[in-house]
């Protein structure tokens, strides 16, 4: 059973439109003569709610990661960001179809579902890579935990009532100390997203290059920054501080903070790989998702 085209399908589960989408989607890549691929964590929820795919679906934590052709992402950004973990060692393309709220990194809408299958069993799609960050956190010269994001990282106060006392630097240096709520580290990619409602600028994603925008800082120099895709960000969490610190890699991997533990943000080696239907401007984008005048 290793023969034939495989489409992974991951879907907001939680919601009974992403469950309907999920029906619709693997009907018309059975028609087709294509393998619908469920993960584990949603193999349940798919089985009992459409009920029709039982045993005509395949486990994707059963399969051989490299037979994957697409990743079809039906939700919003989370979810799109749920599927990059999925295939993070494997650079499958992901397609998304938003059916959440602004859907920044969705290719399509609910309503050209369909148009949007077709398209992608005609393999009519192009891929666009996106810059990712490599995320390390130090205690001394010991790495404690490892991980990686497609939007940000973040450094974050875990009670409200304390600040979180930092230093930030910039390619090994120091740059500046300051009492703030957090710090992010954001890609291009990224600066549509938690970056940017902290006040970051808007980045081109053909632009490769890392931002670093504080939380509510205590500071007169507390401004976002911008440095190039080879430089390296760090923010160390000073031993005075009294709050309890953590860090989240896209608002979905979490680790606790040590004071002085230290988290270094790099370019990483491997990209996520988006597939695009249309050729249109990020100018437009915006201004079609950001609902623009």
């Amino acid at each position: 059973m290793t023969e034939g085209r495989h489409f992974l399908v991951v879907a907001h589960t939680g919601r009974q439109t992403a469950l309907e989408a999920t029906g619709a989607v693997c009907a018309q890549l059975l028609e087709a003569g294509a393998t619908p691929v469920i993960s584990m964590e949603q193999w349940d929820d798919v089985h009992e709610h459409v009920p029709e795919l039982n045993g005509r679906v395949r486990r994707f934590e059963d399969l051989d990661p490299t037979l994957i052709e697409l990743v079809i992402v039906l939700g919003g950004d989370g979810t799109i960001l749920r599927a990059a973990e999925l295939v993070r060692e494997h650079s499958v393309p992901l397609l998304g179809v938003n059916l959440g709220h602004v859907g920044f990194l969705a290719e399509s809408e609910r309503d050209d579902l369909d148009y949007t299958v077709r398209r992608a069993l005609a393999r009519e799609y192009t891929v666009e890579e996106r810059m990712t960050l490599s995320v390390r956190v130090k205690s001394g010269d010991a790495v404690v935990y490892e991980s990686w994001a497609l939007n940000e990282a973040t450094v974050e106060k875990a009670e409200r009532e304390r600040m979180l006392e930092v230093v930030i630097e910039v390619d090994r240096r120091p740059l500046s100390s300051f009492g703030c709520d957090g710090v992010v580290m954001s890609t291009p990619t990224g600066s549509t997203a938690y970056s940017f409602s902290a006040g970051g600028p808007v980045v081109w994603p053909s632009l490769e290059a890392l931002l670093l925008v504080p939380l509510s800082a205590h500071a007169l120099f507390a401004r976002p920054l911008v440095v190039g895709p080879d430089s390296s960000l760090a923010i160390e969490v000073l031993h005075r501080t009294e709050a309890a610190a953590v860090l989240w890699c896209d608002g979905r991997r979490m680790h606790d903070l040590a004071p002085g533990a230290r988290v270094i943000v790099r370019r990483s080696e491997l990209p996520v790989r988006l597939a695009r239907l249309h050729e249109a401007p990020f100018t437009d984008r915006l201004v079609k998702k950001f609902n623009l005048p």
